[in-house]
């Protein structure tokens, strides 16, 4: 079983997210698990440390759901997507200024997110989350096939 430990944040009372560690670039950062998302997407000033400015492709994509629809939304395929013990090769992704939501997260002292997990990843790894358990688990592995 395919699986990775959450952190459940507790909003000052008024509702809770879903954190999890994810392995890019040969390092460790915090991502948000969000069911709600259609797309996973990370942040583009944290992204840009680690690439080459060529290698952001401009999305004709309109980025939805984060309050405009006027964002520039890029995308990146990065080499390698690790949540838990979960490897996804080349994952293609959604890439967008997340500052104002890193600004909210360090207000809680989180620090910053590199971004969200969403439904493309929980819905294509069957992904199952407990709150009981803090813990997201996933039913298959990356396959082509899938």
């Amino acid at each position: 079983m395919l699986k990775a430990k959450l952190e459940i944040l507790n909003l000052n009372d008024d509702g809770f997210h879903l954190l999890v560690e994810v392995f890019i670039f040969n390092k460790l950062f915090t991502a948000v698990v969000d069911t709600g998302a259609s797309r996973t997407v990370l942040d583009k000033t944290t992204i840009e440390q680690y690439i080459n400015q060529g290698e952001l492709l401009i999305s004709d994509r309109l980025s939805t759901g984060l309050g405009t629809t006027t964002m520039e939304s890029h995308t990146l395929t990065i080499p390698e997507l690790i949540i838990g013990n979960l490897k996804i090769p080349d994952f293609e992704t959604a890439v967008l200024d997340l500052s104002m939501i890193n600004i909210a997260y360090e207000s809680l002292e989180t620090g910053p997110i590199i971004g969200v997990i969403g439904g493309d990843i929980l819905m294509k790894h069957k992904a199952t989350i407990s709150y009981s358990l803090k813990r997201i688990t996933f039913k298959s592995n990356f396959s082509d096939n899938d």
